[in-house]
């Protein structure tokens, strides 16, 4: 059977992505970014501070990391309340030693069920990033608008409650979106998204909203516990991935040179276990030595970005 002649056409099919949220690019054809004081790679630091239900919904999907054993799952449901209550604290520590900022992408639900956590986190000067109401709360295309609008609304109001900040950004659970999602983060007045992986510097949507590229590849979660790699062997990938960055941010043949960023997604339940802390430790006293990093929060990061466009 032959198929129509309007199979393979697609209306909104060009060069770049094949759709209308922002104007594609290539990075090297855009302007030099240059960050603070001359430095050439900016490190972001990026904590997902997570609770899971200990039932988990698999509509619109089973976010990751989720219980996965019958249940009660009480293995995996411990562990990952090991993270907020006991890691993330190390995690704290190491931030501290290496005199660095990061950003927590904090589900509400962490914030009223830590209340001392979100202190700690905001005493020491670190972003609050929203991160939905808790990991039950995904979104989909096939999310309805009004449920998608009222859970984002939710997230906010419930976080801003329980930390006494109004966030910057906003990270949706396993990066997954709507085609509304965009639309409504900036509705709710947020600056920037970490959802879209696609570049190393910042980009901004049509609507005005900035995505903040938080790289999948670069994540504790992918490396350690996904590709089962130890933490020292991801922290060298990091300090392999610096590297190459501010090597990079000089120029070559096919890249313009210009400021670079490196992404680096942590979680408390992976990282900030008693065997694999030293690495953490290790790699941010690194990176903070080196005269070519600027290690700063998401919204500092974006706020710089912003200001030279």
């Amino acid at each position: 059977m032959s198929l129509p002649d309007n199979y393979t056409t697609y209306p909104h099919r060009r060069e770049g992505y094949d759709h209308e949220f922002y104007d594609w690019s290539n990075m090297h054809e855009r302007a030099s970014v240059t960050w603070p004081e001359g430095k050439s790679v900016a490190v972001w630091l990026c904590v997902s501070l997570e609770w899971f239900p200990i039932t988990p919904e698999d509509t619109p999907f089973r976010a990751p990391g989720h219980m996965v054993t019958p249940y009660p799952d009480y293995r995996h449901y411990t562990v990952r309340d090991y993270g907020n209550r006991v890691g993330v604290w190390r995690m704290l520590e190491a931030f501290k030693a290496a005199g660095v900022k990061a950003s927590f992408a904090t589900n509400a639900a962490v914030a009223e069920r830590y209340p001392e956590l979100i202190e700690a986190v905001l005493a020491d000067g670190h972003e609050i990033i929203a991160h939905s109401t808790d990991m039950n709360g995904t979104i989909t295309s096939d999310l309805p608008e009004a449920q998608e609008r009222a859970l984002i609304s939710d997230s906010l109001t419930r976080l801003e409650a329980a930390s006494g900040v109004k966030p910057n950004g906003w990270y949706s659970i396993a990066r997954s979106q709507s085609w509304c999602t965009a639309d409504l983060i900036a509705e709710h007045g947020l600056t920037y998204t970490c959802d879209w992986v696609n570049d190393e510097l910042p980009y901004r949507f049509r609507n005005g909203l900035i995505n903040l590229p938080l790289n999948t590849e670069l994540s504790d979660r992918m490396i350690i516990a996904t590709q089962q790699h130890s933490a020292q062997g991801w922290a060298q990938m990091m300090r392999d991935a610096f590297d190459w960055l501010a090597a990079e941010a000089k120029g070559t043949a096919y890249t313009k040179g210009g400021g670079r960023m490196l992404p680096i997604h942590l979680t408390p339940y992976i990282i900030g276990q008693p065997y694999r802390v030293s690495a953490l430790e290790d790699l941010l006293a690194d990176l903070a030595n080196q005269a070519e990093a600027w290690i700063a929060p998401g919204a500092e990061i974006v706020a710089e970005w912003e200001a030279q466009q």
